[in-house]
């Protein structure tokens, strides 16, 4: 049984779509494909991986365009596909064997090419890429939850209500975890430098 079609009546007004943009792929890609493989290269830290995740998220949205309520934006329902596709695939006995043979599979500067930086010259590059290595370090050891809300706040920007939509989690419950993921990457950061006091 196929789902009604989307109308703009259907839809609340500050969440109306032009009707054909979820039908024209290359246009959805063309304006999404970047955050979407940016989360999942921070996420899983290998890029063929990302780039094959990222496809399995268009994929699955094409398939899934017509369920498509308009209840959350568009973006927010990319990331949502993005991050069940992450679960789903951290979860297999294949990927955790590859985690322990390569836990640096793309080198943190190859990841921070692709984080948003506001000033581009050379110096302050640099120091983002100093303090992106220093953060991942902390990132890494958090759980998968607080990992992917840090992520989803702090690199893609979203709002704790749209983080929320995408987890399928209490507004509470984001941030729950994204208190207890900064105060363990405050105390891993800060750590050495109270001993060398």
């Amino acid at each position: 049984m196929s789902s009604p079609a989307i109308t703009s009546e259907s839809l609340p007004a500050a969440r109306q779509l032009p009707a054909t943009l979820l039908d024209d792929m290359d246009s959805l890609v063309a304006t999404y494909e970047q955050r979407i493989f940016r989360f999942h290269l921070v996420s899983i830290r290998d890029r063929d991986l990302a780039l094959s995740l990222t496809q399995d998220t268009f994929t699955r949205a094409w398939a899934a365009r017509a369920a498509f309520r308009g209840d959350c934006s568009i973006s927010t329902w990319l990331m949502r596909i993005a991050l069940n596709l992450i679960r789903d695939h951290t979860r297999t006995d294949r990927f955790r064997f590859w985690k322990r043979v390569s836990e640096t599979a793309v080198d943190v500067a190859d990841i921070a090419e692709h984080v948003p930086h506001r000033d581009s010259s050379p110096e302050a590059s640099l120091i983002a890429r100093e303090q992106l290595a220093l953060v991942w370090d902390s990132v890494a050891h958090l759980s998968a939850n607080q990992r992917n809300i840090f992520m989803l706040r702090f690199i893609e920007e979203f709002e704790l209500s749209e983080i929320a939509d995408i987890t399928n989690m209490p507004v509470s419950t984001v941030k729950t975890h994204l208190y207890r993921a900064l105060a363990a990457i405050r105390a891993r950061h800060y750590a050495p430098h109270k001993e060398s006091l």
